[in-house]
């Protein structure tokens, strides 16, 4: 099946679910370390900061991908370049698998972050084909799917190495992205884009788009400080329950992703308040509920009900804000909104290397009080760039 770049064509259910997985599947390719950090630190005797690293080289690997890869989806047809860069990210999780040292393990973690943009391929992909009556319906359960794999990497990768070892939970996560792929390539539509722009252009437009856009600006901050929350406390989570008074093994501790996976709910949600024109609303509310939900997440240093519930509000909070965020730039400039994603992701993924930094060296330092004040600080710069900028943001057309 052939679809042609001139007008929507809708999703059907079946569709939107596949490709939902899909996103979900290729972005946890990312996060399958976290809770392994303390498992993967004793593996090849490295420190807390050496440790935190592995993160930070997937997310900058990410943040690449965003920018060099994905504008490639406005140029080339759609469905063989989601499955070649599918195919090219489960390699570099091979690499990480058989990775005899701390170095090839970080190289083959950048190759699968670089690649594991394809989620952010499928996401426009889903927008362009959508009615655009159901347009953030269709790109909030698109994000449920990937933040669903965000969170359940980690309950996926806990589970493999109580079976296994960490590198059990590599060469596992290969094999269901070879089998993807080949999935997508049997169901997905062929999707030729329309641009006649070359490579270099395509980037330098980016950058214009950014230029023209105070909207996008603004939006491209938000999402940057609130992925680096979401990295904060992440980041540090598998140290903090590893250690005095939880001692959990690394099963326990990808459970929690669990936890976090309450978000996806407020993603269609979020979707369907923007449909109906209260971009504003879910964007107030989002980051009024990041700011408070570090208290509880402080709280968790010594009571795991308290840290529950701050990673449930946490991530819904995170969630809600990047569905509005993502919902609100598709709207801008239809033909463009791979190279929208791009220069909004980019954005959004340096935030999130940020915060794994910030997060490895506070924990390192400060412990988990010192993780959830900078994550706190944050979260309020956050809402203080939002209340100075909201005003500026007029109510956007539906794009067809």
């Amino acid at each position: 099946m052939s679809v042609s770049s001139t007008k929507p064509v809708g999703l059907s259910p079946a569709m939107t679910l596949l490709m939902s997985a899909a996103t979900g599947l290729a972005v946890a390719s990312n996060y399958y370390a976290q809770p392994l950090l303390d498992a993967i630190a004793h593996a090849f005797r490295l420190s807390v900061n050496q440790a935190g690293f592995i993160v930070t080289a997937a997310q900058l690997g990410y943040a690449c991908g965003l920018m060099f890869l994905v504008p490639l989806g406005d140029r080339f047809e759609r469905r063989s370049l989601i499955v070649i860069m599918t195919l090219l990210a489960a390699g570099g999780m091979l690499i990480t698998a058989s990775a005899p040292s701390l170095w090839l393990m970080v190289a083959g973690t950048a190759i699968t972050g670089l690649f594991s943009v394809v989620a952010q391929i499928l996401v426009p992909l889903a927008a362009t084909l959508a009615s655009p009556e159901n347009r953030g319906k269709v790109v909030g359960t698109i994000m449920s799917g990937l933040l669903l794999g965000i969170l359940l990497a980690r309950t996926l990768a806990g589970a493999l190495a109580s079976l296994g070892d960490w590198r059990t939970v590599y060469w596992v996560a290969s094999a269901l992205m070879t089998g993807m792929a080949l999935l997508m390539w049997r169901l997905l539509p062929q999707y030729h884009s329309a641009t006649d722009l070359n490579y270099l252009q395509l980037l330098a437009s980016i950058f214009q788009l950014f230029g023209r856009s105070r909207v996008l600006r603004t939006r491209a901050i938000l999402g940057a400080i609130s992925f680096s929350n979401f990295s904060i406390m992440w980041t540090s989570m598998a140290f903090l329950l590893a250690a005095s008074p939880y001692h959990y093994s690394e099963g326990v501790i990808g459970l929690f992703g669990l936890a976090g996976a309450a978000g996806a709910l407020s993603a269609s949600r979020a979707g369907r308040l923007v449909d109906k024109g209260k971009a504003k609303l879910t964007t107030t509310v989002g980051w009024l509920m990041l700011v408070l939900s570090w208290l509880p997440i402080a709280a968790g240093v010594t009571a795991v009900v308290p840290l529950l519930i701050g990673i449930v509000v946490l991530d819904m909070a995170a969630q809600g804000t990047h569905v509005t965020n993502q919902s609100v730039i598709y709207r801008m400039h239809p033909e463009a909104r791979n190279r929208l994603t791009a220069g909004y992701m980019t954005s959004y993924f340096i935030g999130g290397a940020l915060g794994s930094l910030i997060s490895a060296y506070a924990y390192q330092h400060f412990g988990w009080l010192g993780v959830s004040s900078a994550g706190g600080l944050l979260s309020l710069l956050g809402l203080l760039v939002w209340w100075r900028s909201h005003h500026h943001e007029s109510s956007l057309p539906e794009a067809s």
